[in-house]
């Protein structure tokens, strides 16, 4: 249980390492979103990166995509209209007519590096504010904590379900 500083509030300090990472995580991917938005792609949320990471690899169908987010076939659906409408997927070419595969346009690609440079520049925040190698040697413990709890490999082939 985390200690209380006055009023009841717990001392960040004292959190167990799985809550401390997660609203690290969780704020981190608030502001790299305000940024994302402010960058000229409003619309887009946390949850569309779940379907985005299926499309880097490959142009997907509805059905692959829903087994792969472990979602219905209409819930997939609904969230690849989301990202049509947004311009971030479209319709891939297809020698057979009767499978429609998704795939990323060209602002798809456009919105991830935007993601990615973003998120690089938190990196150097985080690297002058703390120092390289406490953010480093941060990096090494959480990536060798998730793999002593069996999530590595889940990562390490892009098969993240959102949470639920």
């Amino acid at each position: 249980m985390a200690r209380r500083a006055r009023g009841g509030s717990p001392e960040l300090e004292a959190l167990d390492l799985g809550h401390l990472a997660l609203f690290v995580g969780m704020r981190v991917n608030a502001l790299v979103l305000e940024k994302v938005h402010a960058a000229g792609f409003p619309g887009l949320r946390q949850g569309h990166g779940y379907v985005v990471q299926h499309l880097l690899e490959a142009p997907r169908t509805i059905s692959e995509l829903a087994e792969l987010l472990g979602v219905t076939q209409q819930a997939a659906s609904k969230t690849v209209a989301e990202l049509r409408t947004l311009g971030i997927v479209e319709a891939a070419p297809s020698e057979d007519a009767r499978t429609r595969r998704i795939r990323l346009s060209e602002r798809g690609h456009a919105a991830i590096d935007t993601t990615r440079a973003i998120r690089a520049e938190f990196e150097t925040r985080f690297r002058r504010a703390q120092g390289a190698q406490v953010v480093d040697e941060t990096r090494r413990v959480l990536a060798a904590v998730l793999e002593s709890l069996g999530g590595a490999e889940t990562v390490r082939r892009r098969r993240v379900r959102e949470p639920r």
